[in-house]
């Protein structure tokens, strides 16, 4: 598991959005605060700066070592549409699926779910957070661990926050139960982070 030290500073260099916990009020306050005291721009001036900084944001969005993401890259470049085939990797990790499926309130409680075998695929015991999900899987939490405080408040923190469910997944989350109806489409904006600087970054 990728440990990460201190979210605070890295999410002001890297953006709030990488980490669920800097994407707050308090936090946007700080960075207003702090704003006129920068001399430039998040990114730097150069090529290799912007390359550099979207790459950490797309890493530590995942939790992935740089080995792990070199190593999606590389795969999703031989592909037809190499932005599209690394959102897709990244999204139907099992790690990323629970977390999307909201599961978990965070993705690294996602990836300690899935490492701690609280997770089943269609019925099996999983631990591995990178296991590749398909069309037709079906992702639990395992009987035996839905008492777990790791999934405490589930159903009242979905009605609060209301988060998102993307259409590649049909959730039941009473029954604690997701299937995988589809794939990821990846967008820009929506996705808010640039693969293509990535593969910038990779074909130095």
């Amino acid at each position: 598991m990728l440990l990460i030290k201190s979210k605070f500073k890295i999410a002001k260099r890297l953006g709030a959005g990488i980490f669920e916990k800097t994407q707050s009020q308090k936090f946007a306050l700080s960075e207003a605060r702090s704003a006129p005291k920068k001399t430039r721009g998040r990114g730097g001036g150069s090529d290799y700066g912007r390359q550099l900084l979207e790459k950490q944001r797309v890493r530590f969005t995942y939790g992935l070592s740089e080995k792990q993401l070199s190593n999606y890259a590389k795969t999703a470049y031989t592909k037809a549409d190499p932005t599209t085939q690394l959102h897709r990797s990244l999204e139907m990790r099992a790690d990323s699926a629970v977390y999307r499926a909201g599961f978990s309130l965070t993705r690294r409680a996602a990836r300690q779910a899935v490492s701690h075998g609280h997770i089943t695929i269609n019925g099996k015991r999983t631990t591995t957070p990178s296991h590749h999900l398909r069309v037709g899987d079906v992702i639990s939490i395992r009987e035996g661990s839905r008492t777990s405080p790791l999934f405490a408040g589930l159903l009242e923190h979905a009605a609060e926050n209301q988060r998102a469910i993307p259409q590649w997944l049909n959730v039941d989350l009473p029954l604690l139960k997701a299937e995988v109806v589809g794939e990821p489409t990846y967008d820009v904006v929506t996705a808010g982070l640039d693969y293509s600087t990535v593969f910038e970054f990779y074909s130095r």
